[in-house]
């Protein structure tokens, strides 16, 4: 036989020791593709699972962590995904339908003149009125205009929260560390009064004032600590990480001031906030809407091929032209005849329109609003920031100092004593919180602008300031 299969056959008896070496390398090399294609999957991370390749454990600038989170962080991946969904819908919406082929088969065929009908089949072509496609597109690229400012205020939105959570973080470890300090400083008080005590310098009141003071600070330490592993828990989240994993040692925040006026940050804002950016995109799909809602009455055309299939005729005398099969050319127009539901489409899209339009200035009052609050609690955190910096947190310090030298001397009294002390510790506080609350309000306050307002981004780029990342 001299049949290739048998040609393959006799091959593979008469010199078998080939064929099996063959089938043993080719084994082995598809074992070796699979394994290094699996170490290739398992090296890859996942862009789902939580990241912990990033090394935050040495000093960390907030620039890293915006870095990390802009990579990361799956509401942005999520938006961005979203907007490439809408982009792609783009040739959907204007593709024109799926022509529709109709066969039809009669069990018992229908005579005709020619002969039997046994079977027909039709083809067929919707087109819709031309222009109403390309209005489909132009909504369908306002869509995915929208699903852009979508991704924008996800990366803003994701940006802000990393923000928020470094400076509450960087709060926290403030407040810890003057916490230990004034620890320390209670401790070498509590020893004075406890020594006072013996000589009958002070009372057991102030002994007991001095050891609640300890107790309380041992109360703040244990209570901050949980704080710093909750809002670690968070800036984590944010970064697409384990909750559990560190973050190290964050770089003092640079504040600059404000160096744009309310009015710019206005203008700013209506120039930049998705919000209103959006609002206004959906006043122009709005037009797109009343033009598509005219095109809609209009009438859509069909064109189709139809053919039928005929047999013989089992009669004894047949036309000449018996047997042959049908062919026909379709043509055919939808009719709007229901003028009120036509013009229902109109007002509908009309009422949409003006619904755009009254949204976009409700959102730009609000937005109004928030900038004006936000300002303002920026500015009193920079005046009380330079408040208790410059005057209140230097001056509990020297009273304290001479708070101690005078009850040495016998001139003040041991509860004037812990009484600066006390102040002198919350004035720190006070100065980390208002350093903090500056920052908050200030990456708000840009967050609502679009643009940086500080003073080195405003002689970078002009008056309109840095764009946000």
């Amino acid at each position: 036989m001299d049949h290739p299969f048998f040609r393959i056959r006799i091959r593979s008896a008469i010199a078998p020791r080939p064929w099996w070496l063959c089938q043993r390398a080719f084994a082995l090399l598809l074992g070796i593709t699979v394994l290094m294609a699996s170490k290739a999957n398992a090296g890859a991370p996942s862009p789902q699972s939580p990241d912990q390749g990033r090394d935050l454990t040495a000093t960390v600038l907030l620039a890293d962590l915006i870095e990390h989170a802009y990579t990361h962080n799956p509401s942005i991946q999520q938006a961005r995904e979203a907007w490439r969904a809408t982009v792609e819908n783009y040739r959907v919406a204007t593709g024109y339908p799926d022509p529709q082929l109709m066969v039809t088969w009669f069990p018992e065929p229908i005579e005709t003149r020619l002969g039997p009908q046994e079977w027909n089949a039709q083809i067929s072509q919707k087109i819709p009125f031309p222009g109403k496609l390309s209005k489909a597109g132009d909504l369908v690229a306002a869509d995915a205009r929208m699903a852009k400012l979508q991704l924008d205020k996800a990366v803003k939105g994701t940006l802000l929260a990393v923000k928020e959570s470094y400076y509450e973080l960087w709060y926290i470890r403030q407040a810890r560390m003057v916490t230990r300090h004034n620890t320390n400083l209670l401790n070498h008080i509590r020893k004075i009064a406890e020594t006072a005590h013996a000589d009958n310098r002070t009372t057991l009141t102030d002994v007991v004032k001095a050891q609640s003071q300890t107790g309380q600070l041992q109360y703040d330490a244990l209570l901050l600590e949980e704080l710093e592993q909750t809002e670690v828990a968070r800036l984590n989240g944010l970064l697409n990480r384990p909750p559990d994993l560190a973050v190290g040692q964050l770089a003092p925040p640079a504040l600059l001031p404000i160096g744009v006026e309310l009015k710019t940050i206005y203008d700013l804002a209506e120039a930049n906030q998705e919000d209103i950016l959006m609002a206004q995109v959906d006043i122009e799909k709005g037009d797109t809407k009343v033009s598509l809602a005219r095109f809609q009455n209009l009438p859509d055309f069909k064109v189709g091929l139809f053919y039928a299939g005929i047999g013989e005729p089992d009669v004894p005398v047949r036309p000449r032209d018996a047997g042959r099969d049908a062919i026909g050319l379709q043509a055919g127009i939808s009719i709007p005849l229901w003028f009120g539901r036509n013009s229902s489409r109109v007002n509908k899209a009309m009422a949409e329109k003006s619904r755009a339009r009254s949204e976009k200035q409700v959102r730009i009052n609000n937005v109004r609003t928030r900038i004006r609050t936000l300002y303002f609690k920026a500015r009193n955190a920079k005046r009380v920031l330079i408040l208790y910096k410059t005057e209140l947190v230097p001056q509990a310090a020297r009273s304290m100092e001479l708070a101690e030298l005078w009850y040495r001397e016998g001139e003040a009294s041991f509860s004037d004593f812990i009484e600066t002390q006390s102040v002198w510790y919350n004035f720190q506080l006070a100065l980390a919180r208002a350093t903090a609350d500056y920052g908050i309000n200030l990456a708000r306050l840009e967050r609502a602008a679009g643009r940086h307002l500080t003073g080195e981004a405003m002689d970078a780029e002009g008056p309109a300031g840095k764009e946000l990342p």
